[in-house]
């Protein structure tokens, strides 16, 4: 069944610059690890911290073995340099390590290009009382401004952006980068699926 996340997985991850990679210790590298690294790579991601998480509930020499595992799993990846950082949820062991590489990472991580077309993947969309349809989503390319016309994509609906937020505040546009809200003229909640994309006509 792991097949029906990877529309969802694609929808929000298209935004991200800074991946997490998460390997339970008392797992190792799974399939399913592999497949969101390889979805990874093919949105181009450049930079990640990896974390093995469940640290307290395996012994020093497995963890040692889980991590030699991981590393064998992302060498010749944008990961093949990652820290690699041990943490558990239960004692708390490497949170704030966690919190720390991903503000480093984030100084260093470089502005989306707002050249070419929009494109806004959806992973959220509902109804708010008096606005109509809202969709949600983080702007993967382009500049999006308010009035501008849009097709969605697969299902070929027309519309156009009536209201932009950007991170809950009110704009004309939203540019490449940006999480974003958009509320579409003339499209009811229902036509509209999490993986569809906002694009120019």
């Amino acid at each position: 069944g792991h097949e029906k996340v990877l529309k969802n997985l694609l929808a929000g991850a298209s935004g991200i610059d800074i991946a997490l990679l998460v390997v339970a210790a008392d797992e190792g590298v799974m399939p399913q690890t592999r497949e969101h690294l390889d979805i990874l790579e093919l949105l181009e991601t450049k930079h990640g911290v990896v974390v093995l998480t469940k640290c307290d509930m395996v012994d020093e020499e497995f963890i040692e073995i889980v991590r030699e595992d991981v590393q064998d799993a992302l060498r010749n990846t944008f990961l093949g340099d990652a820290k690699i950082i041990r943490a558990s949820g239960v004692t708390g062991e490497g949170v704030e390590e966690i919190r720390r590489e991903i503000d480093r990472l984030a100084q260093h991580s470089e502005q989306r290009s707002i050249q070419g077309p929009f494109r806004l993947p959806i992973d959220r969309a509902f109804t708010m009382t008096g606005f109509g349809t809202v969709v949600t989503g983080t702007l993967a390319s382009g500049t999006l401004r308010v009035g501008d016309p849009i097709r969605i994509l697969p299902e070929g609906i027309e519309s156009r952006a009536r209201q932009i937020q950007v991170h809950g505040e009110k704009r004309d546009q939203a540019c490449a980068g940006s999480r974003t809200a958009v509320n579409l003229a003339g499209v009811g909640v229902d036509e509209l699926t999490r993986g569809s994309v906002l694009v120019p006509p």
